[in-house]
């Protein structure tokens, strides 16, 4: 009886929320950092927004003016953003990282960090990046 309560334990364990925020895409060599949000905003959605584009500013400011890394900020609420939001995989507000078949999931980091320690989710946008840029 051990054994099958055991079995049927580390089966329920499959079912847990995406930890691991990364995917596979398009084969690409530039790095996209998205912001998908709708029109009504709150402050935190406004903060996400700023403290990633500080993060890319302070961390990247080469790469970003080279384009290699490059930051969008597009509205759900727009029928021009539907196909990014397909390709980023984002069906609502979201922080998506993107290069070649990785996809990095920092949505909840950003809504958790954004508005009273940014520090923590500018940190989180560098530590997701950098092993990104390390691989060319």
């Amino acid at each position: 009886m051990f054994g099958v309560l055991m079995l049927l334990g580390n089966s329920s364990c499959n079912a847990q929320p995406k930890n691991d925020n990364k995917a596979s895409l398009a084969d690409t060599e530039k790095i996209e950092v998205y912001y998908f949000h709708f029109t009504r905003r709150c402050i935190t959605c406004n903060a996400v927004e700023s403290e990633t584009k500080k993060a890319l500013a302070e961390y990247y400011p080469e790469k970003m003016s080279k384009g290699d890394i490059s930051f969008i900020s597009l509205n759900l609420d727009d029928e021009s953003s539907k196909a990014a939001a397909q390709k980023a995989q984002a069906s609502g507000q979201a922080l998506i990282i993107l290069k070649g078949t990785t996809r990095i999931d920092l949505t909840t980091q950003g809504f958790m960090y954004a508005k009273n320690t940014p520090e923590k989710l500018r940190e989180a946008v560098k530590t997701s990046i950098d092993p990104l840029i390390a691989v060319n």
